[in-house]
């Protein structure tokens, strides 16, 4: 970030300026100023009639001379030449060339002495003190902030000079940001306090505008970003204005030109600057945040970017402890008046598994105050939008709907257990603090196709009260380097933060056994497989995967799941337990024996599917579901597989 003009003044930071009801009514900022521009106007009027030695003549200002003026509390002129540069010169040039705009007499007295209404710079040369060409030029403080402008830019001593609008208001107090750069930005509001874990980032980001540098704020909580970039304005006394870095991209040739409005609102009211990169490429990222690292003012860049292709400092915000998540919802809930209603063993298991955006807490907190469950509440703020790359599913089924054996039941229980309690295991029993690897709950199921691993990942999603996020694979696993990884980290971002259960169905696709490098691809799907390792490893919420060939999983991922549950294949007792739950009450069944369609070698999946058929069959026929629906069903489904349908074994006698 460069200076206005090295040697020519003061450019430190302005500061916060006040804009409050007390700058605009009855005495105080608001004329004190007007009356301190108008005797320094009055001072260089007299220059002009030559009457005068630049000190206000006769004027009515008590104290007789506008430097007395500017012995007292700094005014908004004070400040504007101290952050531009002003030589004395120049800023008598601004002040005389407002003249006309503040008191109308001043145009006659330019008409009459100098031959023109308004000033130029060939008459400021020849009426004020301490003059010097170099004012003129583009570069000078005066053209380069657009402080004035040339009403002829094809004769700059000749043309009349015209102060700014947005100059004039603020050199009398009633200043407003520039209505270009207010048509696009927006204020960050300000942040006073943040949990410890936020507030070092904050403070990273105040040392990098100290640098001098632009800081890359990267995370993947935008909300909590935009937080920490408020803390950090605040932190630094800076107003912070928030601007997208597409409308900036696309102001095109405008660019420069709003650039330089964005310096001069820097200069004139301290503002930094908070730009949004999301959407952005690679390469328009870059050549933006080149033309923001020359701005004056301090510059925060937020969005998912690659910090390590940008020039900058970059700060990776991490996500909070779960007792400082517990803190903040807890105090969320008290300021809404709902933290007398919520139990704090329940904050602390609701903390535990959202780990939601910061400016999702007050709506959180809005909502339990308004009657709403706190988890209910937290699982609909931490939704997301995975577009493309997930569905997310309704979780119907039930531990009824789940037949297996009784050791892969204890070890899907086990799993909702280290849910349920990771707030205490991992924040009150410790065994967070020896590290952030391997926290999560990461399980593979599997087994043959159609054993029930997909029905279980629904059915401990609804016991859990949790979204059930299915991954397309076909969506995330792309041609091009790198994309993958890309796809990969959004998935665990968003599940990680909305406490979703995260379903790979097919894992063996993108957990393979790592290859022999015999070419570039081999290196590139190899890095792909570490990557997706690590990033499992570090991830916090609750990951399933199936797969139908364990064999070709690669051992390193193996090494990494939380638990490995086998689906077998059902034998004969489990086929007539599935069969038995395979009609729901309202179907109407005439003579099923579970016990001989048992015998039809299928297993869950094809048992469910088989049943659905026969239902059709019946009904379109408009008759019960008889056994004859269901084995003419059962027949068209083993020969999905080639096989062929036995004879069923007799009724047993007595049977309904």
């Amino acid at each position: 970030m460069s200076a206005p003009r090295p040697g020519s003044g003061p450019t430190a930071p302005l500061g916060l300026v006040c804009r409050g009801g007390a700058d605009r009514a009855g005495p105080g900022p608001l004329w004190s100023d007007r009356d301190r521009l108008a005797a320094e106007l009055a001072g260089l009027r007299s220059l002009v009639r030559g009457d005068g030695d630049g000190n206000g003549g006769d004027s009515d200002a008590d104290s007789g001379t506008a430097t007395s003026f500017r012995a007292t509390v700094p005014s908004r002129l004070d400040r504007l030449a101290a952050a531009c540069g002003l030589t004395e010169f120049e800023r008598a040039v601004l002040v005389l060339a407002a003249g006309p705009e503040l008191v109308a007499a001043t145009a006659d007295e330019l008409l009459a002495h100098t031959g023109a209404p308004r000033l130029s710079f060939g008459a400021a040369l020849a009426v004020l003190p301490g003059a010097h060409w170099s004012a003129l030029t583009p570069l000078a403080p005066l053209r380069r902030w657009g402080l004035v402008r040339l009403l002829d830019p094809m004769s700059p001593t000749a043309s009349p000079l015209m102060v700014d609008e947005r100059v004039l208001h603020e050199i009398v107090g009633a200043g407003e940001p520039d209505a270009t750069v207010a048509g696009l930005a927006r204020p960050v509001p300000p942040v006073h306090e943040l949990p410890p874990t936020l507030t070092a980032a904050a403070l990273e980001v105040v040392t990098a505008w100290r640098a001098g540098t632009v800081a890359l704020l990267t995370g993947p909580q935008p909300g909590t970003a935009w937080a920490v970039a408020g803390l950090a304005a605040t932190s630094a006394h800076r107003p912070l204005l928030r601007l997208s870095g597409a409308d900036l991209m696309g102001a095109g040739g405008d660019r420069a030109e709003l650039l330089r409005r964005m310096d001069r609102e820097t200069l004139l009211a301290g503002y930094g600057w908070a730009v949004d990169v999301d959407g952005l490429g690679g390469a328009e990222a870059r050549v933006l945040l080149d033309q923001l690292s020359r701005l004056v003012g301090p510059v925060v860049v937020v969005g998912q970017v690659e910090a390590s292709d940008l020039t900058g400092t970059p700060v990776r915000l991490p996500r909070l402890t779960a007792a400082e998540r517990t803190a903040a919802l807890a105090g969320a809930l008290d300021q809404a008046g709902a933290g007398s209603a919520a139990d704090p063993a329940e904050v602390a298991r609701v903390a535990g598994v959202f780990d939601l955006d910061w400016d999702a807490l007050p709506r959180v907190a809005a909502e339990v105050a308004g009657g709403e469950p706190l988890w209910s509440a937290c699982r609909r703020a931490g939704r997301t939008a995975y577009g493309r790359l997930a569905q997310v599913r309704s979780a119907v089924a039930t531990w009824d709907d789940l037949v297996l054996p009784a050791l892969p039941r204890r070890q899907l229980g086990a799993l909702c257990a280290a849910v349920r309690q990771r707030h205490r295991v991992l924040g009150d029993w410790g065994f967070a603090d020896r590290g952030d690897r391997g926290l999560g709950t990461t399980a593979l199921f599997s087994g043959p196709s159609g054993t029930g691993k997909t029905l279980a990942a629904e059915v401990i999603a609804g016991d859990l009260g949790l979204d059930l996020v299915h991954v397309d694979l076909s969506q995330v696993v792309s041609k091009y380097i790198g994309e993958s990884e890309k796809h990969l980290a959004a998935l665990f971002d968003a599940a990680e933060g909305g406490g979703a259960v995260l379903l790979f169905d097919e894992a063996d696709a993108l957990f393979g056994k790592r290859s022999e490098v015999r070419d570039s691809h081999d290196r590139y799907a190899n890095l792909e497989v570490g990557y997706l390792l690590q990033r499992m490893e570090a991830f916090r919420g609750l990951a399933v995967l199936t797969t139908n060939a364990r064999s070709v999983l690669d051992p390193a991922f193996l090494r990494r799941v939380h638990t490995v549950v086998a689906f077998p294949y059902p034998d004969a007792e489990l086929r007539a337990a599935l069969w038995r739950r395979a009609f729901p009450d309202a179907a109407p069944t005439d003579g099923i024996d579970p016990a001989r369609l048992a015998a039809i070698d299928l297993p869950g999946g094809g048992i469910a599917a088989a049943a659905l058929t026969a239902a059709y069959l019946a009904a379109e026929e408009s008759s019960p579901i008889t056994t004859r629906h269901v084995t003419e069903a059962a027949r068209w489904e083993l020969a999905k597989s080639g096989r062929t349908l036995a004879a069923l074994p007799e009724r047993r006698a007595g049977h309904a």
